[in-house]
């Protein structure tokens, strides 16, 4: 099904708006905008959609502990949020996991990224994978399917934590998942399944631990004038800090920057996104189309 920015508005209701303009000013990105009209256009919509999914999951286990005969035992609810590099995920599942928040049949909600399941520095150098980091085969999917499976059988988990300043894997620290009503997941390829080789059984993927999946669109010169316009807010910003991997780029001109962001994109970032993140994108329970401000003005929801 196919909505407008208009049509998708009116499915609202009468779903309250739980969030301040000092709220939404805190969970901006460094280069995006959320607006309180979007907000409520989109946002709350959505936050309808994902709380009446929920509750009917929730009937759903206990219909099946009531069956069995067992105890209750809740489990956390899955939603994952893919899209490319600039495309406004982190910014729209921060605000997202805000309004979900505010219902009050599932107050905890935790936002998890995948970027901590980024194998190391060290083991991509070693893997002379550092130019493909954010590709598929830059990540622990091992050890991020171990992960999602855990949190979906009712266990207290732990994320490696992901520093985009040390561009690394803080050795040692974790993010806690302590069985949250919610979890966000959000990534750059959370919807892929591979090849499923034969020969090798059944092959478990990430996206199947999802109750619904989200992935967030646009079109791809909209996304890398973003990237440019955010590397150049990063020069100005974390760049600066000596202990930036990237604290080389700091000095560039903005000429210079404009062009090594650009270099970067058409090298790295656009290659992935054309070769391995759009084409999951029909894979995805909800998608989000973005106008080249950022706006979202078409919403494309799938029902079987």
């Amino acid at each position: 099904m196919d909505f407008d920015r208009s049509e998708w508005a009116r499915l609202r209701a009468n779903t309250p708006l739980t969030l301040s303009e000092a709220d939404l000013a805190e969970l901006q990105g460094l280069n995006e905008r959320v607006s309180m009209a979007e907000v409520e256009a989109i946002y709350l919509p959505l936050s309808r959609l994902l709380n009446l999914h929920v509750a009917a999951t929730q009937n759903l286990h206990t219909a099946t502990d009531t069956f069995l005969g067992t105890l209750p035992n809740p489990l956390p609810y899955v939603i994952g949020v893919a899209g490319s590099v600039a495309v406004g995920k982190s910014t729209f599942s921060r605000v997202l996991r805000a309004l979900l928040a505010h219902w009050p049949d599932h107050p905890h909600v935790d936002l998890v990224t995948t970027d901590g399941f980024l194998f190391p520095n060290a083991v991509l150098e070693a893997r002379d994978l550092m130019q493909r980091k954010g590709f598929p085969e830059s990540y622990d999917v091992r050890r991020l399917v171990q992960f999602m499976a855990d949190i979906k059988s009712g266990e207290v988990v732990q994320a490696p934590v992901y520093s985009h300043q040390l561009y690394d894997i803080v050795p040692g620290e974790y993010q806690t998942v302590n069985r949250p009503d919610i979890v966000i997941i959000e990534g750059l390829n959370m919807l892929q399944t591979g090849d499923g080789a034969s020969g090798k059984g059944t092959r478990v993927f990430v996206s199947d631990f999802f109750d619904f999946s989200i992935y967030i669109d646009a079109d791809e010169p909209a996304i890398e004038a973003w990237y440019v316009s955010r590397f150049l807010a990063l020069r100005e910003t974390v760049f600066r800090d000596p202990r930036s991997y990237f604290h080389r780029y700091s000095s560039l001109s903005e000429p210079e920057a404009i062009d090594t962001a650009r270099g970067i994109w058409h090298s790295i970032n656009g290659v992935n996104l054309r070769e391995n993140i759009k084409p999951t994108r029909d894979r995805a329970r909800l998608v989000l189309e973005k106008g080249p401000d950022h706006a979202i003005r078409r919403v494309h929801l799938r029902t079987l």
